[in-house]
């Protein structure tokens, strides 16, 4: 694998990590929506990560969307309440949430880092020659 090959395969991860960041980032934004129960809840988005279609690297290969029953959630004094004091709110674990934010987070680090070495090794590879 070249340098140039480091550099693409981990900009290709850079690119799925960021797009699982902004999926965590809906959801965790999304946690609190409330909706009538006759409406379908606030859907959890989920990055489907894949092998890049050339090979080298990763790519997203689609969102996966979450449950739009949601569950129900008594709450009378909610104006979107039904008859019988219920809202349907969406099927979020915030801690679930967070763990992935954060292996995304590292990962998305990582991936970075590697562009940044293959960078410099590159860098120091031109130097060489003068």
């Amino acid at each position: 694998m070249s340098i140039f090959n480091a550099i693409g395969v981990a900009g290709t991860g850079v690119t799925v990590y960021r797009k699982w960041l902004d999926a965590i980032s809906d959801n965790i934004a999304n946690i609190d929506t409330v909706k009538r129960t006759s409406e379908n809840a606030f859907q959890a988005r989920y990055v489907i990560a894949q092998e890049a279609q050339d090979g080298n690297g990763a790519q997203v290969g689609g969102i996966a969307l979450g449950s739009a029953e949601g569950k129900l959630e008594y709450d009378p004094d909610n104006p979107l309440a039904d008859t019988e004091g219920y809202v349907r709110r969406p099927d979020i674990d915030l801690g679930s949430q967070m763990a992935q934010m954060i292996m995304a987070q590292r990962s998305y680090q990582a991936n970075l880092a590697v562009v940044d070495r293959a960078r410099d090794s590159y860098a120091a590879a031109i130097n060489l020659g003068k």
